[in-house]
């Protein structure tokens, strides 16, 4: 069982994240890029690191980080970064080849799957590199990122979460009172962070590793019927979708996550989170 957890890129998700950990009775080790969040991370028990790249690490940073039982890499490729699927692929190399342990849980998103017209599951990624070409550049960095630490170690688990939801993330405010030329008739794919973190802590404390899951609510409402909920939860104005052509769209299937974990979602339905 594992003993010590490394969180790398503790956040929105990863802070709240270390936290359960620490209340667990793990030692949770995690970092961050500012200065100013290392005495945040200290209060909740966290010890906290400085880690920074380009794409290479700070030839200064402590290394003990890496020397704990799993290393969570909770990082997302940036949006306004050169050539972001070389650059975050060498960011991924460079993390994984500092943890001796192989205990990996890397935090990917379902943005590695095209607009198929259909449920998508954990084989739907698009195998070449022209059927890639329809998803954003994050999504190919996600997979090329997937691909090396899969290549480090066979016991890299790889979570995909889809649209993320919760404190300081309320849906309402994504697109309040905007006309949109999309469909509202396409499902939305949601998720809470309270089981994001549940999913984390599962695979940590059942030693579920060498896998690749989904991780989205179980119902999908559409984006005119979420979003209107959304907005009027928040008080805001709901937005209009202009489109009524055919609606082009993914619908994330979460099964295999749901029959390998025996997990039952906290909020099966992403409107009840509202």
């Amino acid at each position: 069982m594992a003993e010590s957890i490394s969180v790398l890129g503790c956040g929105w998700l990863g802070l709240p994240l270390g936290k359960v950990l620490v209340d667990r009775g793990y030692e949770v080790y995690g970092s961050t890029t500012q200065n100013k969040k290392l005495k945040t991370l200290q209060q909740v028990g966290i010890k906290p690191y400085l880690i920074k790249f380009s794409p290479k690490i700070n030839s200064e940073v402590d290394k003990s980080f890496f020397r704990s039982d799993v290393l969570v890499v909770n990082i997302p490729p940036g949006r306004h970064q050169e050539n972001v699927e070389t650059y975050y692929a060498q960011q991924i190399s460079e993390i994984v080849k500092q943890s001796p342990s192989q205990k990996i849980i890397f935090i990917s998103s379902t943005s590695v799957y095209p607009n198929l017209n259909r449920e998508v599951i954990e084989v739907d990624i698009p195998a070449s590199d022209s059927e890639r070409k329809s998803l954003r550049a994050s999504g190919r960095a996600l997979i090329a990122a997937e691909q090396v630490v899969q290549q480090y170690s066979t016991q890299t688990t790889i979570v995909r979460f889809c649209g993320l939801m919760g404190p300081d993330r309320h849906p309402g405010r994504f697109l309040a009172g905007k006309q949109l030329s999309s469909s509202g008739q396409a499902p939305i794919n949601f998720i809470h962070l309270d089981d994001c973190i549940a999913i984390i802590l599962q695979i940590i404390q059942e030693g579920i590793w060498g896998k690749v899951f989904n991780a989205c609510a179980d119902e999908h409402p559409t984006k005119e019927e979420f979003y209107s909920k959304a907005t009027q939860k928040a008080g805001l104005e709901s937005p209009e979708f202009t489109s009524d052509g055919k609606a082009s769209f993914k619908q994330i299937n979460s099964q295999k996550l749901k029959d390998q974990l025996g997990y039952q979602f906290i909020y099966a339905n992403p409107s009840d989170a509202l």
